[in-house]
């Protein structure tokens, strides 16, 4: 049996002395019944979150912690525990207390940089991304605050960010902090979006989202917390340098390939097209390609008839941009999308084809 002693830590006014016996509490966690392991659980994390922390090989208190053993105890409880965790949010022990258990234990666990690295490795991010969802009910909203917690206890921590970048973590992070009237689920978003604003392509995504509308709509609402108001004043500011820093076509490009497709300026802008129709061939026509597979996927009627209007427009302002198109089969996809129930998509389709077939030299007599 492995034994963990940890230096004395107060506990409701008073001054307890812990010792985790590794095999006893993982025995619990695994074997016993929903009451043991919620217990066991919940007194591990507040053991592991209450520590002294190690600074330098000593402990909080002045003693000496040069043991490695002790140390990689103490890690061996913790990997444990997240693996236990993690267990309970993809099949829970508990129909309904399973989940916010572990939410819970996590929110104070992910603090530790070894949870981190554990609960990324153990490919824990996944599991919270279906949880950031608008909450209506007292006990939801605890889960998204919780949940929300840990992504932006995540965001400190670059692997996690990597695969936060991959997720759809941030347009469901969006979808929450416009819709929330809780000070403290808006807060932890709002600082999650600041510390992601300046990482990849976070900072373009978020001005696509539209999330510079929404800060907009948040500071004029009368909040109590001044840590919030800060925190929306610093973004508002990230968000208005990252839009200056983004050129036209990047942005198009962040649109594209997000599959938020909508009648911003650009698309209609005939200068737009003119000074960047040559980026189009980047990564072997990568935006057309995307564009092609919104019309084949998607559902929403504007982004089909915003993606037909781009495609003709490539045809007439690229040299090469019927015989371009119809080597990528594009062809094909819009004529099956001149018969579809919306208007606005058969219009746009009708507009396509027949610049497809007309070629450059007679396209820019249609109009839309």
């Amino acid at each position: 049996m492995h034994i963990c002693n940890c230096p004395p830590i107060w506990i409701s006014g008073k001054l307890v002395k812990l010792t985790i016996h590794n095999s006893t509490t993982f025995r619990l966690l695994w074997k016993g019944n929903w009451f043991i392991q919620e217990k066991s659980c919940k007194i591990l994390s507040l053991i592991v979150s209450a520590r002294p922390k190690n600074q330098d090989g000593v402990l909080a208190n002045g003693e000496a912690s040069n043991s490695k053993t002790k140390l990689s105890t103490i890690d061996d409880v913790l990997k444990g525990l997240v693996e236990w965790l993690c267990t309970q949010l993809k099949k829970p022990s508990h129909p309904s207390r399973g989940i916010p258990t572990a939410i819970n234990c996590l929110a104070a666990l992910l603090k530790e940089p070894v949870c981190r690295s554990s609960f990324v490795q153990a490919d824990g991010v996944k599991l919270l991304i279906p949880l950031i969802c608008p909450a209506s009910t007292q006990q939801s909203i605890q889960l998204l605050y919780e949940t929300c917690l840990c992504v932006w206890l995540l965001s400190y921590y670059e692997p996690a960010i990597e695969y936060l970048a991959t997720s759809r973590a941030l347009p469901r992070l969006v979808d929450v902090v416009r819709s929330s009237t809780k000070e403290k689920v808006v807060r932890v978003v709002v600082l999650t979006f600041k510390n992601l604003l300046s990482k990849g392509t976070f900072g373009a995504q978020m001005v696509d989202l539209g999330l510079p509308q929404i800060v907009q709509s948040l500071k004029a609402q009368a909040w109590s917390d001044e840590d919030l108001l800060e925190a929306l004043n610093q973004l508002e500011d990230g968000l208005k340098d990252n839009i200056k820093k983004l050129s036209s076509f990047d942005k198009y490009k962040q649109e594209v390939l997000l599959g938020h497709l909508d009648w911003s300026p650009m698309h209609k802008d005939p200068l737009f097209w003119r000074d960047n129709i040559t980026c189009f061939e980047e990564n072997d026509f990568q935006i057309l390609r995307v564009l092609i597979t919104i019309m084949d996927s998607s559902t929403d009627p504007r982004a089909l008839a915003v993606a037909c209007f781009d495609l003709s427009q490539f045809i007439q302002h690229h040299p090469a941009g019927r015989v371009i198109v119809n080597d990528l089969k594009a062809k094909e996809r819009v004529m099956k999308l001149m018969n579809h129930e919306s208007a606005e998509v058969t219009k746009n389709a009708l507009l396509c084809i027949q610049r497809l077939f007309l070629g450059a030299k007679y396209a820019s007599f249609l109009q839309v």
